[in-house]
């Protein structure tokens, strides 16, 4: 059960919510509940918003941002999180279920994809204290500076998630995985 309220629709939300609700309907077909928990926060929801807007028009192609966004669910052990991008990344990434195994276990099938993954992986682990070593890694399998800094920031992104789900214990409207290890 929840434990902070998910408005049950866009329009017993706030008030200075709902546009950024009618939007996310617009874009995806519907509104999960991690947007109408995050919308109890009008501010909020234009914050997450704005940053997953401006990653998404970064360089990494969107189904590395799922391969990272499952690699951090499962790290963060964030259910609600794994649920969403096991179904994102299988039904608009395309993304195989060996991959979104690989994924959750810090890797990828992909040569250049395992090094995103597991760059973000010993982010998440390190706590942001990466290596030398880890840099050159990433930018040796072909990724450039931009590039590094975009899998830094989806890594936030993605935990910022997961730790409102986790607060939150946001009830999971995907087919539920769990992750394995908290």
């Amino acid at each position: 059960m929840s434990r902070l309220p998910t408005p049950a629709s866009i329009e017993t939300s706030p008030a200075a919510s709902q546009p950024l609700l009618q939007a996310v309907k617009k874009q995806i077909g519907s509104v999960p509940n991690l947007f109408r928990v995050v919308g109890n926060s009008p501010a909020a929801l234009e914050g997450y918003l704005s940053l997953s807007g401006a990653l998404a028009k970064g360089t990494l192609a969107a189904p590395t941002r799922e391969r990272i966004a499952l690699a951090v669910a499962e790290i963060n052990g964030c259910d609600y999180c794994l649920s969403a991008h096991a179904y994102f990344g299988k039904n608009l990434a395309k993304l195989s279920d060996a991959e979104i195994a690989a994924n959750r276990d810090g890797h990828s099938t992909d040569a250049k994809a395992d090094a995103a993954v597991g760059f973000a992986a010993r982010l998440v682990n390190a706590r942001g204290h990466v290596s030398d070593a880890d840099i050159k890694a990433v930018k040796d399998a072909g990724y450039d500076d931009a590039q590094v800094i975009e899998i830094v920031l989806h890594v936030a992104l993605n935990t910022l998630t997961n730790y409102v789900n986790e607060v939150a214990k946001t009830a999971i409207d995907f087919p539920a995985i769990s992750a394995r290890a908290a």
